[in-house]
């Protein structure tokens, strides 16, 4: 049983990963299902963050859906830029958040930090530079990096140009609330 919120979350970001399209942006949404606004930036910690158009079951679990890479807001950051794409609760997981972060060459993600969920990051381009716990790898265009509940780890980019990547969290049960 504990293999299939994975399954569900990896079909997930298959499905967030092949939204990348030059399609018009827009983003069906299934009958019985209303999109929810994004919240701004100072929304309460744990506030729901669906990205614009997100599907949400009546229940107000995440439905599937596909998300276009053109429906989700670009912010300026003062490394990069980061987009929105989801935090909200699914049939299997308390909590799954995806954003998309953008580092510019020489910035990192800040001092070495720790997350009680698992985090999974995947490079979509870029080249960066990965500490966890103290051991530095590289990580370039379509690696993934697997950050354990706990980790101590940042990123920073080495490349010469923007490293764009997609930040993958899962919360569940077992995960510290504080």
């Amino acid at each position: 049983m504990k293999l299939l919120p994975c399954l569900v979350a990896f079909g997930m970001i298959i499905t967030i990963l092949g939204a990348q399209t030059s399609a018009p942006a827009t983003t069906p949404t299934p009958a019985g299902s209303s999109p929810a606004p994004m919240p701004n930036s100072s929304s309460p910690p744990g506030a729901a963050i669906p990205a614009a158009a997100v599907a949400i079951t009546p229940d107000g679990k995440m439905d599937s859906q596909v998300i276009l890479w053109e429906a989700l807001k670009s912010v300026a950051t003062a490394t990069g830029q980061r987009r929105d794409v989801f935090e909200l609760p699914t049939p299997t997981l308390d909590k799954f958040h995806c954003h998309i972060s953008t580092l510019n060459p020489g910035q990192n993600t800040g001092a070495l930090h720790r997350h009680p969920q698992e985090e999974l990051v995947i490079v979509k381009e870029g080249t960066l530079e990965v500490n966890i716990d103290g051991k530095k790898l590289t990580a370039t265009t379509g690696s993934l990096i697997f950050y354990a509940a706990n980790a101590n780890e940042n990123m920073t980019n080495v490349g010469k140009t923007p490293a764009t990547y997609y930040v993958i969290q899962f919360y569940t049960a077992l995960t510290p609330k504080s």
